[in-house]
């Protein structure tokens, strides 16, 4: 019996976001800078070498435990951990060996719920596949690990979105990500530390509220750039660009050049498609500016979830008490410099 435990970084967005979801990339390339942070997704898998092939799973963030008796019993989509059971169907795949014949204990839960814009749903299959990676002891780098991530989520399991949250989730830092039609680079940036104290002191991640469901935002968004609507094709095309810019601007120390930034990326996402914003996050973000937001941006596809501010160093209090008396929740986070990591479990007997 093995028990092995991992955990993958969830993640921050500043610029690019939606450069990376197909055909964008494959046609023009995009770029995306992002972080981790020390928010996490972590996966528990205990084997059984009986050759039963049973799965018990279950996941505290759903409230749920099943047990599949057969591997046949999570071959068809019913509702319930689908996506998990997608992961199940793609990690036991014959060619990987007979350990696919054990039996397993999953165990996986998260330090943020599905819909905020964290990136959670990529990052637990980031870490699920971490864990059997040490399983099934296969030579995987970070990058294998990512693509792998992708297909289980976009491909097999047919969630729609890009490939940014499996690359930070991976190897975790701040990155700056080029994505090309067969290749993707990560390039780690070497950040000062007193740009990275001084940027981490002056952002606010803040929850709305709301969650939301970003299939139906981003199958609009590619619809409309297939489509050839000029106000999408324009606007992912010009938040290309300012990934490039924010990254020399963060390298530069420029820091108020990056909330302004910031804000110039929001005004651009919001014409990817509709339903990115409504008028409850618009007002929430127009107090957030007033009290003294230098710039921000909703962290994930849009419609929900997590509120990115950067707040003028003098006024970042005043900008935390508003966004609070506004219905909103600040977080406290740290800037997690490490990605996924996974370790065996020595058994207390």
């Amino acid at each position: 019996m093995r028990m092995l435990r991992s955990k993958a970084p969830l993640r921050i967005s500043f610029a690019g976001g939606g450069t990376d979801v197909s055909p964008y990339p494959e046609q023009k390339g995009g770029a995306v800078l992002n972080c981790t942070i020390d928010k996490f997704a972590y996966a528990t898998l205990e084997s059984i070498p009986d050759g039963a092939g049973r799965v018990e799973l279950e996941s505290l963030d759903y409230d749920v435990k099943v047990i599949y008796e057969k591997p046949s019993d999570f071959l068809e989509p019913t509702g319930e951990l689908d996506l998990v059971k997608a992961a199940l169907r793609v990690l036991r795949r014959p060619e990987n060996g007979e350990a696919t014949h054990d039996s397993l204990k999953l165990f996986l839960h998260s330090d943020a719920p599905p819909g905020t814009g964290l990136g959670s749903s990529s990052t637990m299959v980031v870490a699920l596949v971490g864990a059997f990676h040490q399983y099934l002891r296969r030579p995987w780098t970070a990058y294998d690990i990512a693509e792998l991530a992708y297909e289980i989520e976009r491909r097999e399991f047919g969630m729609k979105g890009g490939k940014q949250d499996m690359y930070a989730a991976a190897f975790g830092g701040f990155n700056f990500i080029e994505f090309g039609g067969s290749r993707t680079v990560v390039n780690p940036l070497k950040i000062r530390a007193e740009v990275l104290n001084e940027l981490a002191y002056r952002l606010l991640l803040c929850y709305t509220g709301t969650s939301h469901y970003s299939n139906d935002i981003i199958e609009r968004q590619q619809q409309n750039y297939a489509e050839g609507r000029g106000d999408t094709v324009s606007a992912l095309d010009a938040t290309k660009q300012l990934a490039f810019d924010m990254k020399n601007e963060l390298l530069r120390g420029n820091l108020d050049e990056m909330g302004r930034l910031l804000d110039a990326g929001w005004q651009m996402k919001k014409k990817f498609t509709e339903g990115i914003t409504n008028p409850k996050i618009d007002a929430f973000y127009q107090r957030a500016r007033d009290a003294g937001a230098l710039g921000g941006k909703l962290v994930g596809a849009g419609g929900g979830g997590y509120l990115l501010l950067f707040c003028d160093a003098e006024r970042r209090a005043r900008v935390a008490k508003t966004v609070q008396d506004a219905g909103g929740r600040v977080e406290d986070f740290a800037l997690e410099p490490e990605g996924l990591q996974t370790w065996s479990v020595r058994s207390a007997a």
